[in-house]
């Protein structure tokens, strides 16, 4: 596993970077002078990742019917190659990663089935299928300096393909207009194009825990015109630090989104209403409130996010200062400990511990669906969700209202 690199104009942040130019440079500039946010939800990509390659690995060295004796037999550059690892190999490196959560060991799995059935099918096909892992992969032809990681390559003559792991399952990651594995699809190209014939690149996400297989494929030539035509340019103004700044859902993850002139200014428009003449805001001008909220709502967290975090740091805030809240609810250091000594003092049980099924979806896991269907599938229960209102181009199936309302007329 290589050391973790990032890119100014890294591949990973490139929906950042291509709708707002200026914003590379702006956001290193934070983050030299303030440091990285990590997250735990960071951390736990970073094992899942680790654990990923681990299995496939390993996967890979068994189907590939490797032993140490033939290992032992490959030259040294052949030997430091070689993308399989050993058992024991296997065991000492995980070990190293320590604990690994249920569900991190079920999606992984999942991603290392879904690989190793990727590469042993383009291996059946065509004999010159090669399987790569943590490759760097570097686009700095099209994109100053321009490099990033892919999870896991499988290359022959027929078909160049690019997967990439993602572990989150919060929001659905698709492939189609991806430009982080388009820029993974170019620096694999220029990499391995002059040595293999692949017509196509077929770039895929991998998103176990959403049950989500994603792909696109793209010519050669349709790949390096989007690079041509919606990248060069932008790439270069992004190196520059030149542009306009434009906000929107990409600021998630820019260090500079609490502080951004142009996102201020965007959150702050909401203010507009009701300044003009006193009285009620119109009904007509509630639309655009409400499209404007989120935004708000948005920035209005970050900026006290950076403001806390700053404080900590020793920023002086004129008028502010840091205090303790509410301390959290009171909690056992030593759960087992506390039941020995009641059950010791002659309290029984049922008069500190309750009993209650576990949610659905951990027996669905513990289960496995086909067990959870035939056995109690039948047994659960799920109301409506709750009515919300979003913008007219969302995706979800409008409510009725007449469903509700006159329902008891149609029974």
């Amino acid at each position: 596993m290589p050391p973790s690199l990032h890119a100014v104009l890294g591949a990973s942040s490139a929906h950042r970077w291509l709708a707002c130019t200026p914003s590379a440079r702006l956001s290193e500039k934070l983050t030299e002078r303030f440091g990285s946010e990590s997250s735990p939800y960071a951390a736990e990509g970073t094992k899942a990742h680790a654990l990923a390659e681990l299995k496939v690995r390993k996967a890979f060295y068994d189907a590939d019917g490797m032993s140490a004796a033939k290992h032992s037999r490959m030259s040294p550059a052949q030997q430091e190659s070689y993308p399989g690892i050993n058992q024991f190999r296997f065991q000492s490196l995980r070990d190293e990663l320590g604990d690994i959560p249920k569900d991190m060991e079920q999606a992984t799995d999942s991603y290392c089935d879904i690989v190793m059935e990727k590469y042993l099918s383009a291996k059946e096909t065509d004999p010159s299928t090669q399987l790569y892992l943590e490759q760097r992969l570097d686009y700095s032809k099209w994109v100053p300096s321009g490099f990033g990681t892919g999870d896991c390559l499988i290359v022959s003559d027929s078909m160049l393909e690019v997967c990439d792991y993602k572990h989150g399952k919060g929001i659905p990651v698709h492939a189609v207009d991806n430009p982080q594995l388009r820029l993974y699809g170019l620096g694999a190209m220029d990499r391995f194009g002059k040595l293999y014939d692949f017509p196509a690149v077929r770039m895929t996400i991998i998103q176990p825990r959403l049950e989500s297989v994603s792909e696109e494929t793209l010519s050669r030539e349709a790949l390096t015109q989007w690079a041509e035509k919606d990248v060069v340019e932008k790439a270069k103004m992004a190196w520059a630090g030149t542009g306009d700044y434009v906000p929107g859902e990409h600021c998630q993850f820019c260090a500079a989104k609490a502080v951004c002139a142009a996102r201020v200014s965007q959150a702050l428009q909401i203010f507009q209403y009701g300044l003009e003449t006193p009285g009620l805001i119109p009904d007509e001008q509630i639309p655009g409130i409400l499209g404007m909220l989120d935004d708000a709502e948005s920035w209005i967290h970050d900026i006290r996010t950076y403001a806390e975090n700053q404080a900590l740091r020793g920023q002086v805030w004129p008028g502010y200062k840091l205090v303790r809240g509410k301390k959290p609810n009171r909690r056992w250091s030593d759960p087992d400990e506390v039941k020995a000594q009641l059950l010791r003092a002659g309290y029984p049980s049922d008069q500190f511990e309750e009993t209650k099924l576990k949610p659905v979806g951990e027996i669905e896991k513990a289960l496995g669906k086909t067990a959870f269907r035939a056995l109690v599938g039948g047994l659960v229960s799920q109301g409506e969700g709750k009515l919300i209102l979003v913008p007219a181009d969302d995706k979800r199936v409008e409510f009725a209202s007449a469903d509700v309302d006159f329902q008891d007329l149609l029974s």
